[in-house]
């Protein structure tokens, strides 16, 4: 006759609470004994070290809320799916705390990497390795073989090869070095930011296609946007010429010189990062003490514009 599995299986994803599901059926295993040291029988494996601690420390904080008496909604749950009474809880919850905490190397909440390594050290003589042997994990070497191997695919994959040529010639025309493999190294060690892996899952199904035409409608939109700057720094220039005013009349020719470089390209109005231009568009002073009203006021008009698009600049950055 069969037995019956002892297993649970949980699937979840991200975020729906696999933390407090396994912190709940660890502490049931360990309350419904007797035995106070049945927790060093017990292995709890998880993927990341971020996700061990925090299961360790969920336990031992639940634990010590239990031993005090004290109620919260995982006590709640624990009573109704294990029958135990709050009491006996509590007097279990001291024993094994005070347990745990004599003997913290026997609890055993763990990654696989670090469960899979002690295992290696422990038969470290039967598979011929130094007893004194280190993991090591070259991840420069590791991500430049993966970027080799992604660029080895030009010619091969059509698509790849389309998209990374496109990215060498864009180097290219910015006056950058056409050589993408710096680019790809320094991209990928993103790959292995914990913290980014939840987003990059996000992208799983996107193809090479999505990716390019989300390019093409960002590359639509840039024209757009860089018409419209286009168009404010000759409106402005316009201005200043209809009130008869010159680029001298401005503090520093700042303002001018901002609506110049508009005109020709965003890319030009570097400067208008420069705080004093800023400050000056803030507080719509764009000239000296010394000038007349009539020029401070004509000036005033041409602020407006430039305060606009000082909002556009803001926006887009």
């Amino acid at each position: 006759m069969l037995q019956p599995s002892t297993f649970q299986v949980y699937n979840a994803s991200a975020g729906s609470g696999k933390t407090f599901t396994l912190v709940k059926e660890y502490l049931k295993v360990v309350l419904q004994s007797e035995d106070r040291f049945l927790f060093q029988r017990i292995l709890a494996i998880t993927f990341t070290n971020k996700a061990a601690a925090e299961m360790k420390e969920r336990i031992l904080d639940n634990l010590q809320l239990f031993a005090f008496g004290k109620e919260n909604e995982l006590l709640l749950v624990i009573e109704k799916e294990t029958n135990l009474e709050k009491k006996t809880i509590a007097q279990r919850s001291v024993k094994i705390l005070a347990e745990i905490l004599q003997n913290y190397a026997a609890f055993s909440v763990t990654t696989i990497d670090s469960f899979t390594h002690k295992i290696i050290k422990t038969f470290a003589h039967d598979l011929g390795l130094n007893i004194n042997f280190e993991v090591e994990l070259d991840t420069a070497t590791l991500l430049s073989q993966a970027v080799d191997l992604l660029i080895s695919k030009i010619g091969i994959e059509n698509d790849m090869t389309n998209v990374l040529i496109d990215f060498s010639l864009e180097k290219a025309n910015e006056d950058k070095s056409w050589d993408i493999s710096r680019d790809l190294n320094e991209f990928a060690k993103i790959l292995l930011n914990e913290n980014d892996a939840k987003h990059f899952k996000q992208l799983q199904q996107k193809t090479l296609g999505d990716f390019t035409n989300l390019k093409n409608k960002l590359t639509s939109l840039q024209k757009v946007l860089q018409k419209k700057f286009e168009t404010i720094g000759e409106q402005g220039l316009a201005i200043i010429e209809t009130m008869h005013l010159n680029h001298k009349d401005f503090y520093r020719s700042m303002l001018p010189n901002h609506f110049s470089a508009l005109a020709i390209s965003v890319d030009k109005a570097k400067f208008f990062d420069d705080s004093k231009l800023r400050e000056r568009i803030e507080e719509n002073m764009f000239y000296a003490k010394s000038k007349s009203e009539d020029i401070k006021t004509a000036r005033t008009h041409a602020g407006i514009l430039g305060k606009e698009s000082q909002k556009t600049v803001t926006k887009i950055h």
